[in-house]
């Protein structure tokens, strides 16, 4: 399905790379996970009413807006550029006129990831490498601790998982991998086209 189909169901603009954006510091360039990924991925993944997603790096708000509407769970996103943060906001405001309920149910902040304070509510976190590995291992850090004050099942969900992320979560954490699911006509071209699902459970 043409990328424009799902912009005009949701209401929501997304597309493009941000250039001007490009590798700030420890930050990676803005480009949202493609439509036909997502799909392929909650085709053999599935969410549960209670669950909470946090998008790390979530850009204009695609993922979000995508997942909400699908699963109608809480989703935040979480995004340091106020240039995109803002973008996002913008894109609920018309996701909104499109759903009429669970407004509170979309939670977007601009903040620096490893700044983002860790809710115990929080179960899913999904990343398309928004950074470098070393804030990578910040955040995770971060999620950890707070498994450790409010012990549960945390999932994490990497898209194009890149070689030092999954070697930190290897060699330097409890998580394991669950599941590999691979982007149909993109997997073939580009094996990074994938889904690594990340599970621990402290409980």
């Amino acid at each position: 399905m043409p990328t424009n189909h799902y912009e005009r169901s949701l209401r929501i603009r997304t597309t493009g790379w941000r250039s001007d954006l490009k590798k700030k510091g420890n930050q990676h360039r803005y480009e949202p996970t493609p439509y036909e990924a997502l799909d392929a991925l909650f085709y053999h993944y599935d969410l549960e009413a209670d669950d909470v997603i946090v998008d790390i790096g979530s850009g204009k708000g695609r993922v979000p807006f995508y997942i909400h509407s699908r699963f109608q769970t809480v989703v935040k996103g979480i995004e340091m550029s106020e240039v995109l943060h803002e973008k996002a906001l913008k894109n609920k405001r018309t996701f909104r006129q499109r759903i009429r309920r669970g407004e509170g149910n979309i939670r977007l902040k601009q903040k620096f990831a490893e700044s983002y304070e860790i809710k115990p509510e929080d179960s899913h976190f999904y990343l398309f490498n928004p950074f470098t590995v070393d804030v990578f291992q910040r955040v995770v850090a971060n999620i950890l601790r707070s498994m450790e004050q409010h012990p549960r099942q945390v999932d994490l969900i990497l898209y194009y998982p890149t070689e030092s992320y999954r070697r930190f979560l290897a060699e330097s954490t409890p998580f394991v991998p669950v599941q590999d699911i691979r982007v149909p006509g993109a997997y073939e071209k580009d094996d990074h086209a994938r889904f690594l699902i990340y599970r621990y459970d402290n409980r």
